[in-house]
């Protein structure tokens, strides 16, 4: 990994900026949102299946939103309009994606806001889910080639019909893996937080480099950072469904049009991606529905260990930041390898602390919150 391109080097300073700028609205802007979300009744109301001792109030993606797109549409029209071009916007990516980056996170906040406000059956909340898939590969995103295994920087094209098949099981599926992973005060926004900042440095210093996308990446970073301030453990107001549609489509979104592509992104994102594929496993193997809700997640079984609700979520963000820092100086071979890696040590550790609490784990099967696709629950459900 290498930082020494001048077109990197160009675009530091407007990164920094916007970093900063998206942390500052949305830290202004949730206080607003968490107001209005109480007077319009949508809050998680403390009951038997969350962690939550009060209502808090849900519909946090709002603000995140605000600050992604106040300061994304601020920089391209500093760029592009006024000149400053600290940028260049690669050819291959297109105006159409970056309308299906922009217009797709308005569109998901929408999405979700409807069901923080009327709790939606879970087919309607696929539906939005799949309209969300269908237009960004409508304006042109699509994982075109995936990782070649057998090369250090190698790729393999993918036939039209299956990229479109693999961006739609991608967006989709990174929506619910954040969604699973969203169970405690904090969780989901600061995973996220760590896999944005990792995809901005890795489009930075890839090849070839990728200011362009580094600019969105450190943008919903800064908008993360703010959110976590009101989010963290004791939260105030949870992401709610509509955090999580944004955050699992613009992170989908952004792997595949950066340097980062899907590889580097299952790995940095692999505590909730593979958290996800053990959860549908156990509960089949168990002749359970895959979406069956229950306290099965990784968070669960530290919190049945003993840790802390804060202790918790900070050990899932240091395995996180192992993560990153695996993206960023492994070859494209190195990083599929740590990613099976990671998926039997994950396997073999939930095994393992499963043994060591005797099963109790299973007492509490029907109390998850994260009910298939979305339950809109918010960080602090379970």
């Amino acid at each position: 990994m290498t930082f020494d391109d001048p077109g990197a080097l160009r675009a530091l300073p407007a990164l920094i900026v916007g970093f900063v700028l998206a942390a500052a609205i949305t830290l202004a802007a949730t206080p607003v949102v968490r107001h209005y979300a109480r007077r319009f009744g949508m809050v998680d109301k403390p009951e038997a299946r969350r962690v939550n001792t009060k209502a808090i109030a849900r519909g946090g993606g709002i603000a995140i939103l605000l600050g992604f797109v106040i300061v994304s549409v601020a920089l391209l029209v500093a760029n592009s309009v006024i000149g400053l071009h600290f940028v260049d916007r690669p050819q291959i990516i297109t105006r159409p994606k970056t309308l299906a980056l922009l217009g797709g996170a308005v569109l998901a906040v929408g999405i979700g806001l409807l069901d923080d406000r009327f709790q939606l059956r879970a087919r309607w909340q696929f539906v939005g889910q799949l309209l969300l898939a269908a237009i960004a590969v409508g304006l042109g995103v699509a994982a075109t080639t995936i990782n070649d295994p057998l090369a250090a920087k190698g790729t393999l094209p993918l036939p039209d019909a299956l990229a479109v098949v693999v961006t739609f099981i991608w967006i989709v599926g990174m929506i619910n893996s954040i969604n699973f992973i969203d169970g405690l005060d904090g969780l989901s926004s600061g995973i996220a937080l760590i896999a944005a900042v990792t995809l901005g440095v890795i489009s930075l210093t890839a090849d070839p480099v990728q200011p362009y996308v580094a600019m969105f990446c450190f943008v919903l970073a800064g908008a993360l950072a703010g959110f976590l301030r009101w989010n963290f453990h004791p939260a105030s107001i949870f992401a709610g469904t509509s955090g999580i549609m944004l955050v699992g489509y613009l992170l989908a979104v952004l792997s595949i049009l950066g340097s980062a592509k899907i590889a580097v992104a299952a790995l940095v994102l692999g505590v909730p991606i593979i958290d996800t594929f053990w959860i549908i496993v156990r509960r089949t193997a168990s002749g359970r529905s895959p979406f069956a809700a229950d306290r099965g997640h990784i968070h669960h079984r530290l919190l049945d260990l003993g840790l802390s609700h804060r202790g918790t979520v900070l050990v899932i963000y240091a395995v996180c930041v192992v993560l990153a820092m695996m993206s960023l100086v492994l070859s494209n071979t190195g990083q599929m390898y740590a990613f099976l890696g990671l998926l039997v040590v994950f396997g073999l550790g939930l095994y393992a602390i499963e043994r060591l609490r005797g099963g109790a784990s299973a007492v509490g099967e029907s109390l998850d919150a994260d009910s298939y696709p979305l339950d809109g629950s918010g960080d602090a459900a379970g």
